[in-house]
């Protein structure tokens, strides 16, 4: 889409002008995006240097097939082999090579340059992701089809959940058929809805370039975008296992040169696209990874990438997918360790609960997933929120309920402030000695109850005659009322109503 020179002019002035008026995102005192995690290690350091050489071992002696003919062009020429049964084999010092010089510390831009993630070393961040068929209605319990003005919803939701730090596409626009449709539509609604990181996917390389235009007008030009790329490529480059996938190729290519980071996905399943070993889930998902990690390195030497090792778990009674299983937060836990172990940014999942509804079941199955993610140091915890029946729905509603779940599991991952006069001797022995008998009143408790204790936003903690006097609220049903408010609220205008005027008069806008 063609626009002239004083468009772009006045947009500029314009962003530059709301710059100081942008609200400050409403963060609790105690918890926020980026508290350092990995106190939990499930594999020693000895483990993870066998994963590391067994990875490098599969790369040069398996390697990875079905190359594209662009794909095998690149590989090749930056020092790969193609072998007699057209497989894409990397030898050990090139990995090792392409390790040296890939991006770290690469910050994950936002439109309100206050929601910018700095997604390294074990600094954690929990967001939403998947590509969810159904939204779940809970005023009927029912499944139904899930669809572009749903994922806006989303995206306006998030925008409003202080411990949801960025939002990637967490369900397909099922209404539109048509590719270029879908690809445009989803971007659009994701960032219309919140000025936060949003991560999406292309389904060909054909379809790209409509994005990439209104992204740059919404940027206020390509350089600007280039400069602050607010948007990810989601991209399931490879097939478990050990396999190109070839239309996400074309993307990843596309997205390398256009400067947008890449999230570089291989999400095997145990038991079935992946070995059934834990241990052995991770080593493919590693080397699948470390594969994407050259191809995207032979393009732009240097470009951001995501190392995102994403392997799921599958219940081995019946080959179906179990996103809420304990094998799972271990899994991801120790993918989380080997992106640390080569000091990547990594990006896994977690919160993936097998629940249809947001019950007892959906409450323990994501909590235990994501707080052992964020414990173990994974920097981008994708689908941590909002998802149910192992990533096949999305409930708006749960995404306010998770939001007191993630700001407790930051909590968790803060963990205790350890300094000599916490050990409150001398509060202790005046409490004692002089009285009052007990701490409601001291000093310490009213110092440390903003900065030191969490306080849910949703959940209540009332006394069960309370609970009466207040009407006997249901959890869903406070997370109704949110969710309604929410969305009663008048539409975001971190894109000038403006500049969303123009896109939706000159894209092919559906919603």
């Amino acid at each position: 889409m063609q626009h002239d020179a004083s468009q772009g002019a006045g947009r500029s002035t314009r962003r530059s002008g709301r710059k100081g008026k942008l609200a400050t995102p409403r963060r609790s005192d105690v918890v926020r995006g980026g508290l350092p995690g990995g106190q939990f290690q499930p594999l020693s350091p000895a483990q993870q240097d066998a994963i590391n050489q067994a990875a490098l071992t599969l790369l040069e002696a398996v390697g990875m097939g079905n190359p594209t003919a662009s794909a095998t062009e690149i590989l090749t020429g930056a020092g790969c082999q193609l072998s007699d049964q057209g497989r894409i084999l990397f030898p050990r010092a090139l990995v090792e090579d392409t390790l040296a010089k890939a991006a770290r510390r690469f910050v994950l831009h936002a439109q309100n340059e206050q929601h910018n993630l700095e997604p390294w070393g074990a600094n954690v961040y929990y967001g939403t992701a998947g590509a969810a068929v159904h939204l779940v209605d809970l005023e009927t319990n029912t499944y139904e089809d899930s669809s572009a003005i749903g994922l806006y919803k989303a995206a306006r939701i998030v925008e409003e959940m202080d411990n949801i730090h960025f939002f990637q596409r967490s369900m397909v626009a099922r209404e539109l058929t048509d590719l270029q449709d879908l690809d445009t539509n989803t971007l659009y609604a994701a960032i219309k809805g919140t000025s936060k990181h949003v991560g999406t996917s292309f389904c060909e390389a054909w379809t790209m370039q409509q994005g990439l235009e209104l992204l740059h007008y919404v940027a206020g030009g390509e350089e600007a975008f280039r400069k602050r790329p607010f948007v990810s490529q989601s991209n399931c480059f490879v097939v478990p296992p050990l396999t190109f996938a070839q239309e996400a190729c074309g993307c990843l290519e596309i997205a390398t040169r256009a400067g947008m980071p890449v999230l570089l996905l291989s999400a095997g399943q145990a038991g079935a696209t992946a070995p059934a070993s834990i241990v052995g889930a991770v080593t493919q998902a590693v080397a699948e990874c470390l594969a994407g990690l050259v191809y995207v390195n032979a393009i732009v030497p240097g470009h951001p990438a995501i190392f995102g090792t994403w392997p799921f778990v599958s219940d081995l009674r019946t080959g179906a997918m179990s996103g809420g299983s304990p094998e799972q937060a271990l899994i991801t836990a120790a993918c989380g360790q080997m992106a640390q172990y080569y000091d990547l940014t990594g990006g896994s999942a977690a919160g993936i609960t097998d629940s249809k509804l947001p019950d007892a079941q959906s409450g323990y199955e994501k909590a235990y997933t994501n707080v052992l993610a964020g414990m173990a140091g994974v920097n981008m915890v994708y689908e941590s929120a909002g998802m149910h029946a192992s990533l096949l729905g999305v409930c708006l509603e749960s995404y306010i309920i998770d939001n007191d779940m993630l700001g407790a599991c930051m909590r968790i991952i803060k963990g205790i402030d350890f300094k000599p006069e916490s050990l409150a001797v001398e509060v202790i022995t005046k409490t004692c000695l002089e009285g009052p008998g007990h701490y409601l009143g001291s000093d310490m408790t009213l110092s440390l109850m903003e900065s030191e204790y969490l306080y849910p936003k949703l959940a209540e903690r009332w006394s069960p005659k309370e609970w009466v006097e207040h009407g006997k609220p249901s959890l869903l049903g406070r997370a109704r009322e949110r969710m309604d408010a929410i969305l009663a609220q008048p539409q975001p205008e971190h894109i000038p109503l403006d500049v969303q005027a123009y896109i939706e008069a000159n894209f092919p806008i559906k919603f």
